[in-house]
């Protein structure tokens, strides 16, 4: 089993930047794509951003393509997205997602994964 830490969430004016890391102990973390997931009150959770097991693959929603960037630092079991250019739509609870099929390449839906943090909160105010 992996498990998923969030942090680096918080509130932020438009315009603004932030960096959430997500920390993940278990099974071995560098086999596994990774990503990030969102869910605004009264709405479904949708997906952010992914990145392969390797790093060599990312993938973003069109919203959020040119503004956020995610890496990952497998000698540190890190996943990172780095927020910039903040709107107030990016308003949201943001999940780290993680495991399911090694070696895989990253997906958009979250079925593809299993483990999953507590999520953190990032309000990004007008």
């Amino acid at each position: 089993q992996v498990q998923l830490v969030e942090s680096g969430g918080g509130l932020v004016q438009a315009g603004g930047s932030l960096r959430l890391s997500c920390a993940a102990s278990g099974r071995t973390f560098s086999r596994y794509a990774m990503a990030w997931f969102r869910q605004a009150p009264g709405k479904e959770r949708e997906f952010v951003s992914a990145i392969s097991w390797s790093g060599g693959s990312t993938y973003y929603r069109d919203s959020v393509k040119g503004r956020f960037t995610i890496s990952r630092d497998n000698a540190k079991n890190m996943v990172y997205l780095q927020m910039n250019s903040l709107k107030p739509e990016d308003t949201a609870v943001y999940y780290c997602a993680g495991g399911g099929v090694p070696y895989h390449s990253g997906s958009y839906y979250s079925t593809a994964y299993d483990a999953w943090g507590q999520g953190t909160q990032v309000t990004v105010s007008s």
